[in-house]
């Protein structure tokens, strides 16, 4: 018999999801008190298929139980599979963004040196001024 593993344990994580729902608590409180009103009543009427302690309705509990915990734990485990790959993908993309923003610290970088190195305004200015008074200055030479 073959199991399909991926169908399996989606059921397994609907039947999960099932079970922590409010939902799935009425349904199972109104069982109960439909399983032991039926029993109570139909008892004083000579019918008895689960007469008080109502061992077939803690089969019942047992067989659920029994069922319920390893769908539950299956659904954990794909949880924290699904959990992994996640953490992993975050891993690596944080360390892709850890270097794009260390490349973008070293652009930054270069370019202030850079604009360091640009004559600014006033420093054209002072070096205009002193190449025109050497000129003035070598032409009143040459007079």
């Amino acid at each position: 018999m073959k199991v399909d593993v991926e169908k399996f344990g989606q059921a397994s994580e609907d039947l999960a999801r099932f079970f922590g729902t409010a939902q799935y608590l009425v349904i199972q409180t109104a069982i109960v008190i439909v399983w032991i009103a039926l029993n109570i009543l139909v008892v004083t009427r000579g019918i008895r298929w689960d007469p008080y302690p109502f061992i077939l309705l803690n089969l019942a509990f047992s067989t659920q139980a029994a069922y319920a915990a390893p769908l539950i734990l299956l659904a954990q485990n794909r949880q924290a599979d699904r959990d992994k790959v996640q953490a992993e993908q975050d891993r690596s993309r944080d360390e892709q963004n850890i270097a794009n923003t260390e490349y973008l610290l070293r652009e930054v970088a270069s370019l202030r040196l850079a604009v360091n190195d640009v004559a600014t305004r006033d420093f054209l200015r002072s070096e205009l001024q002193s190449l025109f008074k050497e000129l003035d200055q070598a032409r009143a030479e040459d007079r």
